[in-house]
């Protein structure tokens, strides 16, 4: 017999003291024991890996072990891990850590992200792309790792939660400087909030909005690739939660906003005045985040954080180079000629990655002035499209 008690602070039910009663053998993390306190009855404190402790309880089958979580234990946490072992255990849930986080904060939580896990880069990124997240602190993602990389390009409120539910809760509102270098008592959540967020209308779904309607938008300014090129570009692109994706050579940033629009974060770069302004314009117009960077690339790339995916659509062989050298997984460029394309295949096996090369041109119909209609045809456009195996 197994059953995992959720332990938050509060104090235990009826039913989880009964079975902490009842227990032969309790495991769980540290910080579990330490908010349950004194073990009580006659039970032993296992310690080991978690499947080891619950294999060996099964060979005897003597007993009940009891397993300690924190919070909830179906969130995140050891429910997963013994379903997957193929174990059902009976689950005592106690009030999660997230939602005592946003209670402490006074916020409402519909709208967050909640993330957790052992990659800085996709929970920054997160933190990036959207304005309310929850971070469940494991060890080497914290208030100071968060803030750091997070710093100085993409401003936050951090609101630590130390303790939560135990006899040393603190709730800390902290700016980005002060979090890097604050000394930090075994936190529990960061909500890491965009403070110049404009709120959205109540959604029908909890954490990230539901993705856009429609891909390729004409953003009828004229400028960059053809609705049609750039749909076949975001398909190889992926953009997706979690994700950094660069758009070099942004021109006004069509790329850009469409990759900010599917959940992902965005940095674009671009050198020209005119271009800059038209891009602000778009992500304005959008209502997505996007990072400007102002500067000519490659040097541009250089502070940048390592990219998921890039688009080069401006900028030559060096370019293409720089960007492949930070290891994205997909690199995708829109080239005008096929010496181009010769040069750039060369480039992307040099550094490892297996490109594909189409054409790409797009007739529409138009209605000439002696009324009858036309395809018109728009330039041909070379999309090499490039993976790591």
């Amino acid at each position: 017999m197994i059953t995992v008690v959720g332990v938050d602070g509060s104090g235990l039910s009826a039913v989880a003291r009964t079975r902490l009663d009842e227990a032969v053998l309790v495991t769980g993390s540290e910080r579990a024991f330490r908010r349950l306190g004194p073990l009580p009855g006659e039970a032993r404190r296992a310690r080991g890996p978690l499947l080891e402790i619950v294999d060996a309880h099964l060979e005897t089958g003597e007993g009940r072990l009891v397993v300690l979580a924190e919070g909830d234990p179906g969130f995140f946490d050891v429910v997963r891990e013994l379903r997957g072992h193929g174990v059902t255990p009976e689950v005592l849930p106690g009030l999660p850590l997230v939602s005592r986080a946003f209670a402490r904060a006074g916020l409402p939580w519909e709208d967050a992200l909640v993330v957790t896990g052992d990659r800085i880069d996709r929970v920054v990124n997160a933190c990036r792309a959207h304005h309310k997240v929850a971070v469940l602190v494991t060890p080497g993602i914290g208030p100071a790792e968060i803030a750091r990389e997070l710093a100085p390009t993409t401003p936050r409120a951090l609101i630590v939660c130390e303790d939560l539910g135990g006899p040393d809760e603190r709730i800390t509102h902290s700016r980005m400087g002060e979090a890097t270098t604050r000394p930090w008592k075994d936190p529990d959540v960061v909500l890491v909030l965009d403070p110049l967020h404009r709120p959205y209308e109540p959604s029908w779904v909890a954490g990230a909005r539901p993705g856009p309607e429609e891909w390729a938008v004409d953003f009828g300014d004229g400028g960059g690739l053809t609705p049609e090129v750039r749909a076949f570009v975001l398909a190889k692109l992926g953009p997706r939660l979690g994700d950094m994706v660069w758009d070099v050579g942004a021109g006004g940033g069509e790329i850009a906003v469409e990759c900010a629009r599917m959940g992902a974060a965005v940095v674009a770069v671009e050198r020209e005045d005119a271009a800059c302004a038209r891009l602000r314009r778009n992500v304005i117009a959008h209502g997505v985040k996007v990072a400007l960077t102002r500067g000519q690339a490659p040097p541009a790339l250089e502070p940048l954080a390592d990219p998921d995916a890039v688009f080069v659509g401006g900028g030559g062989a060096d370019v293409i180079e720089a960007c492949a050298a930070r290891g994205p997984r997909t690199l995708v460029c829109a080239l005008r000629t096929v010496e181009q394309v010769v040069t750039v295949f060369g480039i992307l096996r040099e550094q490892g990655y297996q490109a594909e090369c189409v054409q790409l041109q797009s007739s529409r119909l138009a209605v000439h002035t002696d009324g009858g209609h036309r395809l018109t045809a728009t330039d041909p456009v070379f999309v090499v499209h490039s993976r790591r195996p």
